[in-house]
């Protein structure tokens, strides 16, 4: 089914709102893939924010135009699904993690900081942790030396008190 022309704008108007917010582009083909298997899919997108979208190429192409995810224009050819996220890690998260259990769906690359991803881009992007658990991880780091010292002076303060014991 073809879309007129109002059709086709407004299409590339939301492509464009979302390429203006998104920070990574991931790009698959799905070809072969269940509707059940895709429904999944796109479950497990809206849960961590990941906007999906099956798009005609062309429009595509025009909505990303001009923006930081224009560096894939020309992998955008045959059967794709788009997945535009405000995470920089999320979209590729999402799309790889399925990969992994849906040999249908071929992650063809991706954007991310205007630079364009290959498949193993993606896959690296994909293994970065979240941003929690990078957060938990400073957090442990800059606690590590106060508890080291911590762990030091309650050492002296023990080693003092069956000093004075021994004395006495």
């Amino acid at each position: 089914m073809s879309l007129n022309r109002s059709e086709k704008e407004a299409v590339i108007n939301e492509v464009t709102s979302l390429a203006a917010k998104a920070q990574t582009l991931v790009i698959a083909e799905y070809r072969g893939i269940t509707v059940a298997d895709l429904t999944k899919l796109r479950v497990a997108a809206r849960s961590q924010g990941v906007s999906l979208s099956v798009l005609k190429n062309t429009l595509a192409r025009r909505a990303v135009a001009g923006s930081p995810f224009d560096v894939v224009a020309d992998q955008m050819t045959g059967p794709l699904i788009y997945g535009f996220s405000e995470d920089a890690v999320a979209a590729a998260k999402v799309v790889a993690d399925f990969a992994k259990t849906n040999d249908k769906l071929v992650i063809r690359g991706g954007a991310f900081a205007g630079k364009a991803l290959d498949t193993n881009g993606v896959k690296e992007l994909a293994n970065i942790p979240s941003k929690e658990v990078l957060l938990a991880q400073l957090c442990g780091l800059l606690m590590s030396p106060i508890s080291r010292t911590a762990v030091v002076l309650g050492a002296l303060a023990t080693q003092k008190g069956e000093g004075e014991a021994v004395a006495a």
